[in-house]
C-alpha cells in the first residue's frame, strides 16, 4: 500500500503557491467557519462556567467532580475519528455533521437526571465541538494565503472566544433569577435551525478536493504521520501535546470553579472574572497574530508559554490570605494567561496546520485531540486523587501548571519554524 508521506505525488495537487487562492472562497470560508465556531464556543465553555452548579446538582464534591470530567474527557476519541475522517471525505460534511451532534447532545444533557447519561451526552457533544474546532483551524489554514493565515487563525480564536463570552453573561442571569444552570445547556439546541444555512454558505476546502481527485486523500492512512517524512515532526508534536494538555486542560476548567467554590466570591463575581478576563485576552489573539508574523510561530509559543505560568500560578495560589480585592486580583490573574494563552493557541494552530500536507493535516488534529483526551483524563483524575491531599483542588490546578515548562522546551528544541512559506513547502510536499 502507498504510503503518502513517502511519495511526491502530494505535490500533485498543490496550486503553485497561495497567492493564486480564490480570494472569495477564503473569505466565504472565513465568514462561515467563524460563525460556526462563535456557535461552538458558546458549547465549549458550558463545562467550566456550569461546574459549580452541576457538582451541586449530583451531589458531587470536588474529587467527584473531577472524576466526572475525566469520563467526559473521552471525548476526545471519538474528534479523533471526525478529523480522520475530515481527511477522507472532506472537512465540510464533518463540520455540518457536528452542526447537528452538538445541539442535540446538549439538550441531552440538559434533561439528564443521573451523571451516566450527562455523561454520555457531552461526551457525544464534546466530540462534535472538538471535531468543528480542528476543521475549522484546517480549512482557515487551506483557504488563506500566507499573509493572512495568522490572521485567519486569529478570527478563528476570537469567534471561538466570542461564544465562550456569552455563555459567561448568561450564568450569572440564569443564577440572579435563580434558574436552573440546565437552560445554559438547553440554548445551544436552537442552532439546529441554522444547519440549513451552513449547507448554503459553507464551502469545501478547495485544497482537499484537489486532493481527493487525486487519490491522495483515499491512500492516505491513520499512522501516515509516522512515515519517514514526517515523523521527526510528529512524535515531538505528539510528546509535547501530551505532557502540556495536562495544564492546558486542567487550567481553564476551573477557573469559575476556583473563584465561585473555592475563593467563595459570588456568581456574578465569577462571571465577571471570566468575562473581563475573557475580554482582556482577546488582545492575545492580535498578539500572537503579530508575533508569529514577526518573529515565528515557534518563538511565539515558548515565549508566551513561559510568560503564561505566572498567570495561572497567581491565579490558582492567590489570592494571598486576608487580601482585600480578590475579585481584582483573580481578575488581573486571569487576564494574564488568558491573554499569553490565546497568543500562543493562535501560534500553535497556524504551526500544526502548516507542517503536515493536506491529505494529513485534518489526522494529526486528530492525533493531537487523542493526546489531549489522555492529558485530560490525567489531569482530572490526578486532581480527584489529590485534591484531598494537597490542600484543595486549586493547589493541584497550580502545580499541573509547571508541566507547561517541560512542553515549551520541547517546541523550541525539535519544532520546524514555518513563517512565511507556502503549504507546499511548510509541508515538504514536494
Amino acid at each position: 500500500m502507498e504510503n503518502v508521506a513517502d511519495t511526491s505525488s502530494l505535490s500533485s495537487f498543490a496550486d503553485g503557491g497561495d497567492e493564486s487562492h480564490d480570494h472569495e472562497h477564503g473569505r466565504a470560508t472565513l465568514r462561515a467557519v467563524a460563525t460556526i465556531l462563535c456557535y461552538q464556543g458558546y458549547a465549549f465553555a458550558l463545562l467550566g462556567v456550569a461546574a459549580p452548579f452541576i457538582a451541586k446538582t449530583f451531589a458531587l464534591d470536588e474529587s467527584g467532580i473531577a472524576q466526572m470530567y475525566a469520563w467526559i474527557s473521552l471525548n476526545s476519541v471519538g474528534a479523533l475519528l471526525l478529523s480522520r475522517m475530515a481527511d477522507r471525505i472532506g472537512r465540510r460534511r464533518i463540520m455540518l455533521l457536528t452542526l447537528i451532534a452538538t445541539p442535540v447532545c446538549s439538550l441531552g444533557a440538559a434533561i439528564a437526571t443521573r451523571t451516566r447519561w450527562f455523561i454520555v451526552c457531552e461526551i457525544v457533544a464534546y466530540a462534535g465541538i472538538g471535531a468543528a474546532m480542528t476543521s475549522s483551524f484546517v480549512m482557515m489554514a487551506e483557504a488563506l494565503p500566507i499573509s493572512e493565515r495568522s490572521r485567519g487563525q486569529g478570527v478563528a480564536n476570537f469567534a471561538h472566544g466570542l461564544g465562550g463570552a456569552v455563555c459567561v453573561i448568561f450564568a450569572p442571569l440564569l443564577a440572579y433569577f435563580t434558574l436552573s444552570w440546565r437552560w445554559l445547556f438547553a440554548l445551544p439546541g436552537v442552532a439546529i435551525v441554522f444547519v440549513p444555512m451552513m449547507i448554503r454558505t459553507l464551502p469545501e476546502s478547495q485544497r482537499w478536493e484537489r486532493a481527493a481527485s487525486a487519490g491522495v486523500a483515499e491512500r492516505s492512512r491513520f499512522y501516515d504521520i509516522f512515515g519517514p517524512r514526517y515523523r521527526g515532526r510528529a512524535i515531538p508534536l505528539i510528546i509535547a501535546t501530551l505532557i502540556g494538555e495536562i495544564s492546558g486542560v486542567a487550567v481553564p476548567t476551573w477557573v469559575y470553579y476556583h473563584a465561585v467554590t473555592v475563593i467563595g466570591l459570588a456568581p456574578s463575581n465569577g462571571a465577571a472574572i471570566l468575562l473581563i478576563g475573557g475580554t482582556i485576552g482577546t488582545a492575545g489573539v492580535a498578539l500572537g497574530v503579530w508575533m508569529a508574523e514577526r518573529i515565528g510561530r515557534v518563538r511565539t509559543i515558548v515565549t508566551l508559554g513561559f510568560a503564561g505560568i505566572g498567570g495561572v500560578l497567581a491565579f490558582y495560589w492567590g489570592p494571598p490570605t486576608g487580601f482585600a480585592w480578590p475579585t481584582l486580583w483573580l481578575i488581573v490573574a486571569n487576564s494574564w494567561f488568558s491573554t499569553t494563552g490565546r497568543g500562543l493557541l493562535v501560534a500553535a494552530n497556524s504551526a500544526v496546520t502548516e507542517l503536515f500536507p493536506t491529505a494529513l493535516r485534518g489526522t494529526i488534529m486528530g492525533w493531537i485531540l487523542l493526546c489531549v483526551t489522555f492529558s485530560a483524563i490525567i489531569a482530572q483524575t490526578t486532581i480527584a486523587l489529590l485534591a484531598a491531599r494537597m490542600g484543595g483542588l486549586s493547589n493541584v490546578v497550580g502545580w499541573l501548571a509547571l508541566l507547561t515548562i517541560p512542553c515549551m522546551l520541547i517546541w523550541g528544541l525539535f519544532i520546524d519554524e514555518t513563517r512565511g512559506l507556502s503549504l507546499e513547502a511548510a509541508a515538504q510536499e514536494g
